[in-house]
């Protein structure tokens, strides 16, 4: 019996078939059956799917890096100029026994330094953070011990920790005064929040404004006042406060004292004195007054010209790629509204990064849907290939459905996922469409064929796409920060797997089914003949080769299972040996060198800012030797007075350690990795070694060169013990032998020698005339670090 879609010889070699066109009573049962027939319904589906997918492509929320909670409570207490011992046995270890009690806490690490304390809190699994973060707060608030300065800061602030990232920086920076660039640096902020696709951006680099208010002693005693009382008199007269409201018969007045102060010139006529006989005397009179600076040692450049950095960051549903257009925009279309001394360029894009990431996907996933149906079309019919081959952009846009609703955004991570998906995604595609193929070989019509053989692989298909699926679930389950960073991986993975074997089993089919073979003539006809010789070389090496390989294997058994042996024991000792590498993350390479050196405490500012000269001339050599400055380096970034925990891209960051002329960073931005001869790692290994060879005095010198996860010191290890002094020498200890370990470099054993100290004492003559430890205490302050009147 012939059939138009099939060739009598496979007729006759196959087996014997009633009625190869239509399936039987039996066959037509269950829902795999039913898709299979019903070509409108899996249409239906397909269409669904991808223009879902589709719509939820375009607003599922984009980012760099998924941001997420921490389960970390951060309390920053300010204890303006104490030394770290005094923060620690004045502000943290209080403030560490207050919260120690509260439920839900899991640890406490407190860090001490000069004026400023730092408490890491740790919360348990499943804790309600914004209950924790209020309790934190109300134990803080309870502590009568804290010092009075601490107090008359009123600044602790108590905080959730998150993973927030930056997006790219707007640098300005030039031969001009420190005011000019703080006030464009202020415009430019305010003019990129004006733009609705931007919420949140800050400016660092640049020293904190004060209002200068100083008096010679030889006046204070003239007029028999202190800094204290004269701090007390400027608070109560700088003063703004609604005094309630007068009804009228014209209508309602409020009441209000408008004495707020906000300009240095504003505080001239502050009356310091009234004497009944009408004398006064103003505080214009006596003191100099002045708008002005923190005196805080922080200086930042870049290129060698003083510089701020504007930092702009992604919240809510906004994309990198449109926040960085906004600023790459507000430079082209604003570069005339500044002075010409200020130039605008832009620092760390990371929405270079996004791009790269969706470029690669988009290039991986079309070469391999050119390879798919290629070589499908090598072994099958051109329409099965088809259909084999669309099942892939179906399923990759129809996960986008899934993503949303599992808190699941478009970012590095993810794409990571779908790039790994990516070969994986069309097996049980081609394990269905085969069976099909089998089918109609044997002698059986598209119908029929689809129904058999989507029947016939189900089960295995479903099987081996669970075991998959198994072995990425364990993610879901990893506790802590790294497990809500990759809980992202399986939850992609998953929703792809599920999404393939659905269209696998129930939409190809269909497709499949109402697919009649393609004619071996017309346009189909030259790739027909070529399938039909790799078809026959395929057979012909399987039949040949291949056989009496198998054949071989199996009758010398031992011999096989030794050789299998022989290849696994080698594989683990190249493992175990050191010849393959073994890392926890791979480290990806930035774009942005940073190196950061720890100088002394109270190291004078001229003697900083001789070795950030030579960290910079060190970084212009090594850019010298891998080529010209202007090929390789998008510009350099050095400051004093802060360094940044954020990663390469983030000097300056947020959670910078607090300032002072004994910390130094400078920053290297490249251009793109593919237009550079030589990797991140490789430029930090030749600059450290061109600081260490000339550098002298360094407490401590650090290189970061990777971005992601693995950024950052890789080993931590704590210590503790009630003695300072002997916890001091075992981190000393313990850190020279770490660094005798081979492979170990940027050891830092946690302490620093702090400043020289005056400690002054009362006499007793003095405490005969009515003075205490207090009052010392308060006018050596008031005298040194200043009074603050008002904040």
């Amino acid at each position: 019996m012939e059939h138009p879609d099939h060739d009598t010889a496979n007729v006759k070699d196959g087996p014997q078939i009633s009625d190869p066109m239509t399936p039987s009573k039996e066959e037509s049962k269950g829902s795999l059956a039913w898709m299979a027939r019903n070509a409108v319904a899996a249409n239906i589906i397909m269409i669904f799917l991808v223009v879902a997918g589709l719509f939820q492509m375009c607003t599922v929320k984009k980012e760099v890096f998924p941001e997420f909670e921490l389960d970390i409570l951060v309390v920053n207490i300010p204890y303006p100029s104490a030394s770290p011992s005094e923060v620690e046995q004045g502000v943290l270890l209080a403030a560490e026994e207050a919260i120690r009690s509260i439920d839900g806490i899991k640890k406490v690490s407190a860090t001490a330094t000069e004026g400023f304390g730092i408490l890491v809190v740790e919360l348990l699994l499943g804790t309600d953070s914004d209950q924790a973060l209020d309790k934190v707060k109300s134990a803080l608030d309870r502590v009568t011990s804290f010092p009075d300065p601490v107090k008359a800061e009123g600044a602790i602030a108590v905080f959730k920790a998150s993973n927030r990232q930056q997006v790219v920086s707007l640098v300005l920076y030039g031969d001009i005064s420190e005011d000019s660039l703080r006030f464009f640096a202020e415009r430019t902020r305010d003019e990129l929040l004006q733009d609705k696709r931007i919420t949140y951006a800050e400016i660092t680099g640049t020293r904190p404004l004060e209002i200068s208010i100083e008096i010679p002693q030889e006046k204070l005693r003239e007029i028999g006042m202190t800094n204290q009382q004269v701090a007390a008199v400027i608070r109560q007269a700088s003063i703004e406060l609604p005094g309630g409201e007068i009804k009228t018969k014209g209508g309602d007045l409020l009441i209000r004292t408008t004495e707020r102060r906000d300009r240095g010139e504003e505080f001239a006529d502050i009356t310091l004195i009234s004497r009944p006989d009408g004398t006064t005397v103003k505080l214009g009179d006596v003191a100099t007054i002045r708008d002005a600076y923190a005196e805080v040692d922080k200086t930042a450049t870049f290129n060698g010209k003083r510089a701020a950095m504007v930092r702009v960051f992604r919240t809510g549903d906004q994309g990198p790629v449109d926040v960085s257009k906004v600023v790459t925009d507000y430079i082209e279309n604003n570069r005339d509204r500044f002075p010409k001394e200020i130039e605008l360029t832009t620092w760390f894009d990371q929405s270079e990064f996004y791009s790269g990431r969706i470029d690669l996907l988009k290039r991986n996933a079309i070469l391999g849907l050119i390879l798919v149906l290629v070589v499908l079309s090598l072994f099958l019919e051109i329409k099965l290939a088809f259909w084999v081959t669309l099942g892939i952009p179906i399923t990759f846009v129809g996960a986008f459905i899934f993503l949303p609703s599992a808190d699941v955004s478009i970012n590095m991570i993810s794409l990571f996922a779908f790039i790994v998906v990516l070969g994986m995604v069309v097996d049980d595609a081609i394990i269905v469409g085969e069976a099909i193929y089998k089918q109609r070989q044997d002698g059986y019509g598209p119908m029929r064929a689809a129904i058999r053989g989507v029947k016939e692989v189900a089960i295995p298909v479903t099987f081996a796409i669970l075991t998959t699926i198994f072995a990425f679930m364990p993610m879901l389950f990893v506790p802590g920060p790294m497990g809500k960073f990759f809980r992202v991986i399986p939850i992609v993975v998953i929703s792809v797997f599920v999404l393939s074997l659905f269209e696998s089993l129930f939409i190809l089919p269909a497709h499949l089914a109402h697919s009649t073979p393609a004619s071996k003539t017309g346009i189909f006809g030259p790739i027909e003949r070529v399938q039909g010789w790799f078809a026959s070389q395929l057979e012909h090496f399987i039949k040949g080769p291949y056989q009496r390989f198998l054949r071989l294997a199996l009758t010398y058994k031992g011999l096989t299972l030794a050789i299998a042996m022989a290849i696994f024991i080698g594989s683990i000792g190249m493992l175990m040996g050191g010849r393959i590498q073994r890392t926890f993350l791979p480290q990806v390479d930035s774009d942005v060198v940073l190196a950061q050196a720890d100088l002394p405490f109270g190291t004078a500012i001229e003697t900083s800012q001789e070795m950030l000269n030579l960290m910079i001339e060190t970084a212009r050599e090594t850019i010298a030797e891998f080529g010209a400055e202007q090929d390789l380096s998008r510009g350099l970034f050095a400051q004093i007075g802060g360094q940044s925990n954020g990663g390469p891209g983030n000097p300056s960051g947020s959670g910078a350690a607090e300032g002072g002329a004994h910390l130094l960073e400078v920053a290297v931005y490249f251009v793109d990795s593919d237009h550079r001869p030589m990797k991140a790692s490789e430029f930090a290994r030749v600059w450290r070694q061109k600081v260490e060879a000339r550098a002298t005095g360094l407490e401590a010198l650090r290189f970061i060169f990777s971005t992601g996860p693995t950024g950052g010191k890789a080993v931590y290890i704590e210590l503790s013990h009630r003695d300072r002094d002997l916890l001091a020498e075992a981190s000393v200890w313990l850190a020279e032998k770490v660094s005798e370990q081979q492979g170990t470099y940027d050891v830092d054993d946690g302490f620093a020698l702090g400043k020289q100290q005056l400690d002054l004492k009362l006499t007793p003559e003095a405490r005969s005339l009515g003075l205490t430890e207090r009052d010392l205490a308060l006018q050596l302050r008031a005298s040194f670090f200043g009074a603050e009147a008002v904040r």
